[in-house]
């Protein structure tokens, strides 16, 4: 398959201008699902939900990496694309076919399901695409510093991030739907410790990549989840009069 870079372009900056609008709509108010969910929402059921959404983004890459004709010609290696096309899907196996067996949360509204199931599907062809048939990488990338870097990242950020989600399941009960406060792991420092987690992989796969659809990718996912876990630092807050006062929003120490 050849490489459409219009339509790579396209996505990328779609992805970057649909992050800044969904940062200026949170900033004025919360989405609603979750804690936020109105009772008279439309809901499809959370791990349903989960699973339908996070599917997309796991599979579209896989099929083009199974169906897809090898690059001839091309200088760099094709292990390097791999390798970091798989560390985007082993998030998203994560969250289709672990996280969603896991996860005790509230009924998802539908019309977030379709929004995130969407999203899922273009951002996961234009990861796929970008990386098995656009990208370029030099003979000696592999060896590279930043990819190094970026993969280190990218293993912490996930590890923070499965380790908040294990903190925030074993606050309930099977049919629990109270909050309680989260101690341990990076909840020391943060109120959003599994959304810090992460942003932090997806910082290191945009800087093991260095391209802009992961870096156009990583920016939507911060303006996304970001204020999400400034909502979810207010509602402790509000919550419970003894929750630490040490803890921030997003950001230890700083935000």
């Amino acid at each position: 398959m050849e490489c459409r870079e219009a339509v790579v372009s396209y996505l990328s900056w779609a992805l970057i201008l649909g992050g800044g609008a969904l940062l200026l709509l949170q900033t004025r108010r919360t989405t609603k699902y979750g804690r936020y969910l109105p009772a008279q929402a439309r809901c499809c059921p959370a791990r349903l939900g989960w699973f339908l959404q996070e599917l997309p983004a796991f599979l579209l890459p896989l099929l083009l990496l199974l169906t897809g004709e090898p690059r001839t010609g091309v200088t760099g290696d094709s292990t390097g694309r791999t390798l970091l096309l798989c560390t985007f899907m082993l998030h998203y196996f994560h969250r289709s076919f672990i996280y969603v067996f896991l996860t005790r949360g509230r009924p998802i509204p539908l019309r977030v399901v379709l929004f995130a199931a969407v999203f899922c599907s273009l951002n996961g062809f234009l990861q796929g695409h970008h990386l098995l048939h656009c990208a370029r990488f030099e003979d000696t990338w592999l060896t590279d510093a930043r990819l190094a870097a970026g993969v280190i990242l990218f293993v912490v950020g996930m590890i923070i991030n499965i380790h908040s989600d294990h903190i925030l399941h074993s606050l309930r009960r099977p049919g629990e739907t109270v909050y309680r406060i989260p101690y341990g792991g990076m909840f020391e420092f943060v109120s959003g410790a599994n959304f810090f987690g992460e942003i932090v992989e997806w910082c290191g796969y945009a800087l093991a990549a260095w391209s802009l659809p992961t870096t156009a990718f990583t920016f939507f996912t911060v303006c996304s989840i970001g204020p999400r876990a400034y909502h979810h630092h207010r509602d402790y807050q509000k919550r419970f009069e003894d929750y630490p006062r040490s803890r921030t929003a997003l950001i230890p120490l700083i935000l």
